[in-house]
């Protein structure tokens, strides 16, 4: 190995302290190598390329005066950003490897490879930039990732284009943004061991709830395959939530949320020489089971807390199962950037009237109401016509996208989860998003009017016309002391989080019917006798809520007690009461083409 630490330094001779030396992400990986590992934390093996070696391809190529002109003649509008970019990259692409950096790289890369027990060793090539991962500015996506490299010229390509993608569209859009100087930041290269999670799963995980804040929770979401297509938001995952401080106590299973993603696709390893990897359907059974199983999430959830302690503040986190040997590895962790900086003693609630239809359902991001006119772009070729203050509506986002994203008024996907880009980047902007409603540039047109409704839970709603929004700020500090123990009223478990900073004492009254209407969506004598269910829609919507329970009565059971959980876990430790119900049959059947008006429904006890 070489003894050059200039131009390379291993994992395990990282720090969190070494972010100019080698940037955010690869510090990060170096710190939980180093302190992280005897408490359960798997990093992949790897090392990093220095910003000093960034610095000296720049010096050797003659880049710095151009790429500083080329720069300047952009922000003179003398050169379009895509030009600029465009010019800028290719300068990188063209230069050549001083001798020693090349000589650096190759042999570091013999040496993980030997580690590994094999030759030309497949391996994941990060970019890390010395402006990323810090608690303000997370660069999300900003540069680029090769997964599945494999040989050495394949390698010095990879590193190659890492070094070029420190000046996309987008990450010069978002430097500017947030006011970095271009010529003041650095790339630092990682390469890393792939996980063969091409025949496993992945995901992301936050160590809190990312919509509300709520601390209490872990948030995950795992797809099948490779992980680019879960943080690009190009599938939508199934997605956990577990409640931390029962975590450490023995024979509990405290996961208070199981979502079902649809995972329409995976991305594996192409085989093709040199590696690559593209993205192939998943099976039926793949999309109708949960990726992890209940003790893979519980023990995530836990290097979550093990993660977020060591680093004293909340994290956003990256994790990869092994297909081949069942590990479970963290391959990135970094600071969560949104939710850990919201004004605590501020709540801002939404009022919705008049709102139209229903037209989709998805995923929300954020608590805010967006009305507006829907710009419905495809493709990023054609972002050059979005309409400022439109409401965005795309198939999915990725980095390139950011230049838009943060002239729209809201953003809607037909793909994605929580921790998708479009989500990660919508919440950071403050704009409300609905992701993954699977539909919106089938259904939605351009012009159309609608309302992006964000405020009732982790479902959000779009509606037909401009509805009528009215805000209202709730100042906690402003709340005055009271000798009466204030209890809340919760029935919608999605939305229960968003009250977790309230100054209250327990929970009065939570519903179990409303549970059971806004959780589980179905009757529970549906799944006793859905073999015998006539109606066939209602037979086909039920089989797709339940369709990762071969026993369908186990999804009313898991359901209810997920749900009342939740409301319970916002609570904890303070009383919760729960009112059961009798299901009462003129509230829970639908009439059948009376022929008379039905009764009012009689309500009470």
């Amino acid at each position: 190995m070489s003894k050059t630490p200039r131009n390379i330094l291993w994992f395990e001779d990282l720090s969190r302290g070494d972010v100019a030396l080698v940037g955010g992400k690869n510090s990060s990986l170096g710190e939980m190598v180093q302190q992280l590992g005897k408490k359960g934390i798997k990093v992949p093996g790897g090392f990093a390329t220095t910003a000093d070696a960034f610095r000296a391809y720049l010096a050797a190529n003659t880049l710095d005066d151009r790429i500083a002109e080329t720069l300047r003649r952009w922000q003179n509008h003398r050169l379009t950003l895509h030009d600029a970019g465009a010019q800028v990259r290719a300068m990188i692409l063209d230069g050549a490897w001083p001798k020693d950096i090349e000589a650096d790289i190759l042999t570091a890369y013999r040496e993980l490879s030997r580690r590994a027990g094999t030759t030309d060793l497949s391996v994941a090539v990060r970019s890390s930039a010395t402006a990323e991962d810090l608690p303000d500015a997370s660069f999300a996506g900003q540069q680029e990732t090769y997964l599945n490299v494999r040989g050495e010229a394949a390698l010095l390509a990879a590193c190659r284009r890492c070094y070029a993608s420190l000046f996309t569209d987008r990450a010069i859009t978002y430097r500017t943004l947030k006011g970095f100087d271009h010529a003041r930041v650095a790339l630092s290269i990682g390469v890393q061991r792939m996980v063969r999670s091409d025949t496993g799963g992945s995901g992301v995980m936050f160590s809190i709830d990312t919509e509300s804040g709520f601390d209490k929770v872990a948030l995950i979401t795992a797809a099948w395959g490779l992980g680019e297509n879960v943080v690009q938001g190009a599938v939508n995952p199934d997605e956990y939530e577990v409640f931390k401080p029962f975590l450490a106590k023995k024979g509990l299973t405290p996961i208070i949320k199981k979502s079902l993603g649809a995972k329409e696709i995976k991305m594996i390893y192409a085989g093709a020489e040199g590696g690559a990897t593209k993205n192939v359907p998943t099976s039926k059974a793949e999309r109708a089971a949960f990726v992890l199983s209940d003790a893979e999430i519980l023990s995530l959830a836990r290097m979550a807390v093990t993660i977020e302690d060591h680093y004293g503040l909340p994290m956003d986190m990256e994790w990869a199962r092994d297909g081949d040997t069942g590990e479970i590895f963290i391959v990135q962790a970094r600071p969560e950037t949104v939710q850990s900086r919201v004004k605590a003693g501020l709540i801002r609630s939404y009022s919705v009237k008049q709102a139209g239809t229903v037209l989709l359902k998805g995923l929300s991001v954020g608590s805010a109401v967006a009305t507006g006119r829907v710009c419905l772009i495809e493709s990023a070729r054609d972002i050059d016509r979005f309409v400022d203050g439109a409401i965005l509506v795309t198939g999915t986002t990725d980095p390139d996208w950011v230049p838009i994203m943060k002239r729209a008024s809201a953003i809607v996907t037909d793909h994605g989860g929580r921790t998708s880009h479009a989500a990660i980047v919508s919440r950071e902007l403050g704009l409300p998003a609905i992701v993954g409603t699977g539909t919106a540039t089938h259904i939605l047109h351009d012009e159309q009017e609608i309302t992006v409704n964000c405020s009732g839970g982790d479902e959000g709603l779009i509606h037909q016309g401009l509805a009528e929004v009215t805000t209202a700020d709730i100042r906690l500090d402003d709340l005055p002391p009271t000798r009466t123990k204030v209890m809340l009223n919760l029935a919608n478990p999605s939305a229960a989080f968003r009250w977790w900073r309230l100054p209250f004492d327990g929970v009065g009254l939570a519903r179990m019917e409303f549970v059971v209407m806004n959780a589980l969506k179905v009757h529970p004598m549906a799944l006793v006798h859905f073999d015998s269910l006539a109606d066939a829609d209602a037979k086909a919507r039920i089989a797709e809520l339940t369709r990762a329970y071969p026993d369908k009565t186990e999804y009313f059971v898991d359901g209810l007690a997920r749900g009342l959980s939740q409301i319970a876990a916002v609570a904890w430790p303070r009383p919760v009461i729960i009112r059961m119900s009798d299901f009462k049959t003129n509230e829970y059947v639908r009439p059948r083409m009376p022929r008379h008006p039905a009764p009012p429904p009689r309500h009470g006890l």
